[in-house]
């Protein structure tokens, strides 16, 4: 039995872990994204809903404190959809990493893999041949047995 001059048995475990963690991450940050696009879609419809609120409001002859107090809460919420609109970049963006991340990950463990079978395959050719040798040797021994009871 041959020794392997690489521990890759530990480097495919290795990149497995990272490849692992790298999935987790990308869960992770896919669910973060989720949560900032539907805080973006609350925040358009309740202010829609204020919005809608005010000008009902108008109709019917409301004070006009009661409209800069909605007319300045309106105008919080858009500063508030801006940042959040934001932060939904910022979690695509990282999720444009995440992935890139774990597909290098998932890259190299193909890589480790792939060595590992090359290795594997010189291993038994090496095997094989001297198996082989060895064969030749007993027949030639054998021949030669023959030949010197002839």
């Amino acid at each position: 039995m041959t020794k392997n001059t690489l521990p890759l048995p530990m480097l495919i475990e290795l990149a497995e872990k990272k490849t692992d963690n790298a999935t987790r991450r990308l869960g992770q940050l896919q669910t973060a994204l989720s949560h900032a696009k539907e805080k973006v879609v609350m925040l358009h419809a309740y202010r829609t809903e204020y919005y809608l609120k005010l000008h009902a409001q108008m109709e019917q002859g409301a004070p006009s404190s009661y409209w800069r107090n909605t007319q300045h809460f309106i105008t919080t919420l858009d500063g508030a959809i801006v940042q959040q609109e934001s932060i939904v970049r910022q979690a695509e963006e990282s999720l444009i990493h995440g992935r890139k991340d774990w597909i290098q990950a998932k890259q190299k463990v193909s890589s480790f893999c792939t060595l590992e079978e090359r290795v594997k395959q010189q291993e038994a050719q090496v095997q094989s041949k001297r198996e082989q040798g060895i064969s030749d040797e007993h027949a030639a021994r054998q021949f030669s047995l023959r030949e010197v009871a002839i």
